[in-house]
């Protein structure tokens, strides 16, 4: 799940916990919310760890072979 799905789900959570006003028998939305926004904030902390991670582990090291010499390069 990428950012997008992330904010989709943190936003549909908050529009469950502070801009609904109903009531269903078995189901309270306030609780049901606030897991959601919790879950798009967990999964977009998770992300941004991941992405993080990706973007600064330097890369792969590509080996050029030219001429019978051989060079690494960052």
């Amino acid at each position: 799940m990428g950012i997008g799905g992330c904010v989709l789900i943190f936003a549909a959570g908050a529009i469950l916990t502070f801009g609904v006003d109903w009531h269903l028998s078995g189901v309270n939305l306030h609780v049901v919310g606030l897991v959601l926004m919790a879950a798009g904030l967990l999964g977009l902390c998770c992300y941004v760890s991941v992405l993080r991670r990706r973007r600064f582990s330097g890369g792969h090291a590509t080996t050029v072979i030219e001429d019978g010499q051989r060079y690494d390069a960052p």
